[in-house]
This record gives C-alpha cells, sequence and structure tokens, in this order.
C-alpha cells in the first residue's frame, strides 16, 4: 500500500447557541489502492498553522512510501523534522497522518483498531477491562462530561445539570475559583466524580494556597495545575502535600516526558493522541503506563478521529479505571454525526474495520472552512 495523497480537511462548526465556533483539522491519507484513513490534529486557532505543517512538511515526507510499516515511518519523518521541535504544530500534524495511518491498517486488515492492537484473535475480545459488550453487540467505554468554562457559578450549576441529565456520573470542570467549584459539588451531589483541569495557571505556592481552598469538594483528580507545565518536580511536590489527587499529560509530546510524569508526579496520566504521535506513541504510553502502575486518562477534547483513535487504543490497553474524555459541548454538528455520542456515560467501540466508523460527509460538506 502506497500512500497516494495526504488531504486537510478543517472543519469550523458553530455552537448552536450561536456564541463561537469550534475549529478542527482533519487530514485524510489515500493510498494506490484507494484505501483512505482518517486523523486529526490538535485543532482551535492553530488550525492554519498546523495546515501547513501537514501540507508543506509532513505530507511530502510521506507521500510514495508504504503505508503499513507506520512506526518506522513516522520516526523517519519526525527526525527529519527534529529542527522544529519534539512539540507543537509540527508533532499534531504528524499525530493526525499517523491516525489515518493506523485506520488504513486495520481496513486493510478487515479488523477494528482495538483488536488490531490488542491482539486478539478475532472473537471480538478486547484487554480493555472497562469494556463492556451490553448486549454483545456493540462494546462501550466509561465517559466524563468535559465542561467549558463559565466562571459563573450559576450557569456552572447549570452545565453540571444539563450533564447529570445526559446521564453522565463523572464531570470535568474548567474552573479556577472556589465559589464556582463548589456550586458544582453543590449540584451533582456527593456521589458523582468530579474532577477540575486549571490550565496551567499557578505557581507551585499558589497552587498549594488554591488545592487548600479547595480540599473539601472531593475532588477525583485537580488537572495541570502548574506552570511551566513541565515543572515535574514541582508536581511531584504538589502531589505530596496538597492530599488531591493530580493527573496531567496533554501538553506532553515524549514518552521521556510521560516517563518523568509517571515517575511520582501524578496519579493519572493524560496522553492526546492528536497532540503528541498518534496511535503509535500513545500504544506506549498504555504501555509505560502499565508497567508504572499509573491510570491512564486521554485527553480528548475533540470530537473527530482524534477521539476514535484514544477510544481504540483504550479498548485494547486501558483498564477499569480508564476513562474517555467527552467534550460536552453544545455543538450543530459533530464529525461523525449522531453516531458517537454518549449514553448513560458510556460511549461505544465501533465494531467497523481501522477507526470504525467514517466521518459524515454531510458535516463535512457544511462546515468544510475552505
Amino acid at each position: 500500500m502506497i500512500i497516494e495523497r495526504i488531504e486537510t480537511v478543517p472543519l469550523r462548526i458553530p455552537l448552536a447557541s450561536g456564541a463561537g465556533t469550534v475549529g478542527s483539522l482533519l487530514v485524510k491519507v489515500t493510498t494506490d489502492e484507494g484505501l483512505e484513513g482518517w486523523g486529526e490534529a490538535f485543532g482551535f486557532e492553530a488550525v492554519p498553522v498546523t495546515r501547513r505543517a501537514v501540507d508543506e512538511l509532513v505530507a511530502p515526507l510521506c507521500a510514495g512510501r508504504d503505508a503499513a510499516p507506520i512506526a518506522p515511518l513516522m520516526r523517519e519523518v519526525q527526525q527529519k523534522l527534529h529542527v522544529f521541535g519534539r512539540a507543537g504544530a509540527v508533532i499534531h500534524a504528524l499525530s493526525a497522518v499517523d491516525i489515518a495511518l493506523w485506520d488504513i491498517a486495520g481496513k486493510a486488515a478487515g479488523a477494528p483498531l482495538h483488536r488490531l492492537l490488542s491482539g486478539a484473535d478475532g472473537s471480538d475480545e478486547t484487554h480493555g477491562s472497562n469494556v463492556s459488550d451490553g448486549s454483545g453487540a456493540d462494546r462501550s467505554l466509561a465517559c466524563y462530561a468535559s465542561l467549558d468554562p463559565y466562571r459563573d457559578p450559576v450557569l456552572v450549576r447549570a452545565a453540571v445539570r444539563r450533564a447529570l441529565d445526559a446521564g453522565f456520573r463523572a464531570i470535568k470542570l474548567h474552573e479556577r475559583e472556589p465559589d464556582a467549584v463548589y456550586a458544582a459539588r453543590a449540584e451533582a451531589g456527593p456521589d458523582v466524580r468530579l474532577m477540575v483541569d486549571v490550565n496551567c495557571p499557578w505557581t507551585l505556592d499558589q497552587a498549594r494556597s488554591r488545592a487548600a481552598e479547595l480540599a473539601g469538594a472531593g475532588l477525583t483528580w485537580l488537572e495541570e495545575p502548574l506552570w511551566p507545565p513541565e515543572d515535574y518536580a514541582g508536581l511531584a511536590r504538589l502531589r505530596q502535600e496538597c492530599g488531591i489527587p493530580l493527573a496531567a499529560g496533554e501538553n506532553a509530546s515524549t514518552l521521556l516526558e510521560f516517563g518523568r510524569l509517571m515517575d511520582g508526579a501524578v496519579d493519572f496520566v493524560q496522553p492526546s493522541v492528536a497532540k503528541m504521535g498518534g496511535v503509535t506513541e500513545l500504544r506506549e504510553v498504555f504501555r509505560l503506563a502499565a508497567v508504572r502502575g499509573v491510570t491512564v486518562l486521554p485527553h480528548t477534547f475533540y470530537h473527530g478521529p482524534g477521539l476514535l483513535a484514544a477510544i481504540e487504543v483504550t479498548a485494547a490497553l486501558g483498564t477499569a479505571e480508564s476513562l474517555i474524555e467527552w467534550r460536552f459541548t453544545d455543538m450543530a454538528a459533530h464529525a461523525y454525526g449522531a453516531a458517537l455520542v454518549p449514553v448513560d456515560g458510556r460511549i461505544r467501540v465501533p465494531a467497523g474495520p481501522g477507526l470504525g466508523v467514517e466521518p459524515d460527509p454531510e458535516v463535512i460538506r457544511a462546515y468544510l472552512a475552505d
């Protein structure tokens, strides 16, 4: 299978409220045999830069190459582009192509990616003990509602109520003020798992003080509390002192960085498949975490092939503690239509080959950002 063409597909989908839009970058890889694979790079306002990285840097190095040996090809391309660094737009671009190649690999094998990664024999069993087969038709993974930042405690309570009404029993906030967090806990009650992602704002001393203020909220974890995010020694000290489990990892890009996070800095590690090298690297993080005894909670604040890739890898390599992040945002449409929306706090693991589901062509036509 020869890589014949790599295309970038930028989307901009409005929020149903009309308050803004969500940008994402899908990537389609086509082989000379006509197989198509879909990937995703981390989006937001970086879409134009990442798109150039795909079109001008990554795609020319991949075109004409064999699509089958994914890890060696990705390593070679990364080495050739290392002058641009080991994080940021170039690695995001590489992540998208890697995901698409794994989609192709599953389609070529006629098997779901989770079965390909787990080495299962075709009986549809997976290694992820958090995978439930329900009636035996579709399998599913537990997930949590990841809310947008609201700041206003009244709005926070309303968002938590919407997530509860949708069937979620685990909810993550993007709030920094204690009054917003305690408002969420009051709405959720004592039995719902509540997490807080503060997006790297504080020094170690500030984090100590804020963690003390949040001590009564019963948090399952406090996420990305320190600036800079690679202050692993500071995270380790805060973890020992604050009494709240810590989570981090969406800003890490290499296996060495994830190893340092797992070496006493966090309780939960959060690799972002669309930011850190795709499926090839995500599976290595899961394997390293299994040796270290650390729970992997993939960062998936996106709804495209990156989400599917994280679902597939988690289904193959995750544990009963692994959770999938679902961005609980009121978007006008999703890349997969209604095919990949959680029900009662669980998201299905598709049974089709590769990533298991194809993006909805109507959504792509309607929201193409070109």
